[in-house]
């Protein structure tokens, strides 16, 4: 088991930026795969982005992101401090939800709220 805690969610104006956190602790040696998904009011969780990494490069990553926030988002991983964090810039009122960090398409976290208004 993986126990994750995110940060770094709040209040911003359309247009602005927000990073995430995600710290694992647990079993770490069993990660492949650290993301991000996100549900807002009434919608089903849907996937925003993820990282897999390969036994034979642990220090690289393949990267995949949903068409809605291609270009906006990037996600990264600091393997050194069992981190995974999601930069969001150009960020619009859809983006409107609460994000979850999960791992190995099992994991959760407890989730943290992002709201984007003016």
């Amino acid at each position: 088991q993986v126990q994750l805690v995110e940060s770094g969610g709040g209040l911003v104006q359309p247009g602005g930026s927000l990073r995430l956190s995600c710290a694992a602790s647990g079993n770490i040696r069993s990660i492949y795969v650290m993301g991000w998904y996100r549900q807002a009011p009434g919608k089903q969780r849907e996937f925003v982005a993820n990282l897999k990494t390969h036994p034979d490069n642990p220090g690289g990553g393949i990267t995949a992101y949903a068409t809605s926030v291609k270009g906006r988002f990037t996600i990264s991983r600091d393997n050194a401090k069992n981190t995974v964090t999601l930069q969001m810039n150009g960020l619009k009122p859809e983006d409107t939800a609460v994000y979850y960090c999960n791992t190995n398409y099992r994991d959760w976290g407890q989730g943290t709220q992002v709201t984007v208004s003016s």
